[in-house]
């Protein structure tokens, strides 16, 4: 059976600690890209961790270190008295994506890890019928995942994680693969479980993206930074469960957390631009103009008249902050916004790209990209020094590997390829992979 530790019975020790976590890769120049730098981290018996942050700024790497499933370059991570060296006992993980052997049924899944252990035959029917019950699934033992939602799928990943009587819980944006409504009724289940004491957890740690679900869930929240990885604060969640979200205190939280996480860093990259901050290296996401476009649309038109609260307009839009934050910093680079407080508001030349006609805007924006992004004009620069005015991709590749992994190296050419090409600064042939002056 599962073994249920009550929560009133827990004391506030510590369970797990990170000390000075570091992980960096190599990049093709040699030189080493630093994921994760110097984070501390501590899991007290009884509470919710949330490690909160855009893609890319490492949570996820973390979590993995946490988990033993990778080791850390510099740093340590001590699970009780022991230094974690590989993968944990008393440590489970629910994933992203639901991850089911589907060849297996419902029972035969949560099954699995305990058959690796070694359980008994008849203790480990007992345990998995035990967690199935208690995730909610009791009556589809025999099912197959295909026959199952998204939701119940993630219910099977949870009493998977559960069956093996874990002291830490560890989840990787497990809401984040389902729909809206299917995401909260799995969060409220959870936590409804978890205040109950009904689970055979102690402590959680969950890595999201979504900061209405992490002042939502968790105790704590570590707000991550990128560039590299790294702890940026560390915000104690003052609200009893069961939450109010449209209680003024929590989305005055909420918006203070945005304002924290689009507050613009000071740079201090290699060939940095000194008015906007940006250098030839700097990594850019390869965001569409329309999207661009979308946006500078939605903040100048009503009810935001060109100044916009970024938590309701991201409730407006549907965009959690992965896909939100992209097109604002891509904006706000270009000089069409500007960030702060947890607001986004048009600049000058933003208002006259909204009141503008589409001939206009892509003038408008070919003067922006030349003057705030300095790749796009060495783009152009090169193509105009040339006397075939043409030149191949492979000729910037390198100059950004100076600064940047592969795969960044490609996102931050496909970006000023496509924000060029709408500008009309320089055409692209995507078959000979040829910059280019022509006129297509």
């Amino acid at each position: 059976m599962i073994d249920i530790v009550k929560k009133d019975d827990l004391q506030l020790s510590v369970v797990l600690e990170a000390r000075g976590v570091c992980r960096s890769f190599d990049k093709p120049s040699g030189a080493p890209l630093v994921v994760l730098e110097k984070v501390d981290l501590t899991l007290r018996k009884g509470e919710i961790v949330g490690l909160l942050g855009r893609s890319g700024s490492g949570k996820s790497t973390l979590l993995r270190i946490v988990a033993g499933l990778i080791k850390p370059s510099r740093g340590e991570v001590i699970c009780g008295d022991v230094p974690v060296a590989g993968p944990v006992d008393g440590v489970a993980m629910v994933f992203q994506t639901f991850a089911l052997f589907p060849w297996l049924t419902v029972l035969q899944n949560v099954e699995a890890g305990l058959e690796a252990q070694g359980v008994p035959r008849q203790q480990m029917r007992q345990r998995a019928l035990a967690a199935i019950d208690l995730i909610g699934l009791d009556g589809f033992e025999s099912a197959y995942p295909r026959e199952l939602s998204g939701g119940m799928r993630q219910r099977v990943g949870f009493a998977r994680a559960l069956v093996v009587n874990p002291k830490i819980l560890l989840m990787d944006e497990p809401f984040s693969a389902l729909d809206v409504l299917t995401a909260e009724t799995l969060k409220t289940d959870f936590l409804d479980l978890w205040t109950e004491g009904r689970l055979p957890i102690q402590s959680v740690l969950l890595v999201t993206h979504n900061i209405e679900e992490a002042v939502f869930l968790c105790d704590r929240i570590l707000v991550f930074a990128s560039n590299p990885g790294r702890v940026a604060s560390e915000l104690k969640v003052p609200f009893p469960h069961p939450r109010d979200r449209l209680n003024p205190a929590f989305r005055q939280m909420v918006d203070d957390i945005y304002a924290t996480m689009t507050a613009k860093p000071a740079s201090n990259m290699p060939g940095q631009a000194k008015q906007q901050g940006i250098g030839i290296g700097h990594h850019l996401l390869p965001v569409s103009t329309n999207l661009l476009a979308g946006m500078i649309e939605a903040i100048g038109a009503a009810p935001y008249n060109g100044h916009a609260d970024l938590p309701e307009l991201a409730n407006d839009l549907q965009l959690e902050i992965d896909d939100l934050f992209p097109i604002t910093e891509a904006l706000q680079i270009l000089g069409f916004v500007e960030l702060g407080n947890g607001d986004v508001f048009l600049t000058e030349p933003g208002k006259a790209f909204f009141n503008s006609d589409t001939q206009a805007r892509k003038k408008i924006f070919a003067e922006r990209l030349i003057q705030t992004v300095p790749l796009a004009a060495h783009i152009r620069n090169v193509l105009n020094e040339r006397p075939s005015h043409r030149a191949p991709r492979i000729r910037f590749e390198p100059e950004l590997e100076d600064y940047l992994i592969e795969s960044y190296a490609d996102e931050t050419l496909d970006a000023v390829t496509k924000w060029g090409r709408y500008a009309e600064l320089y055409s692209y042939d995507d078959q000979s992979e040829i910059f280019s002056l022509d006129n297509p």
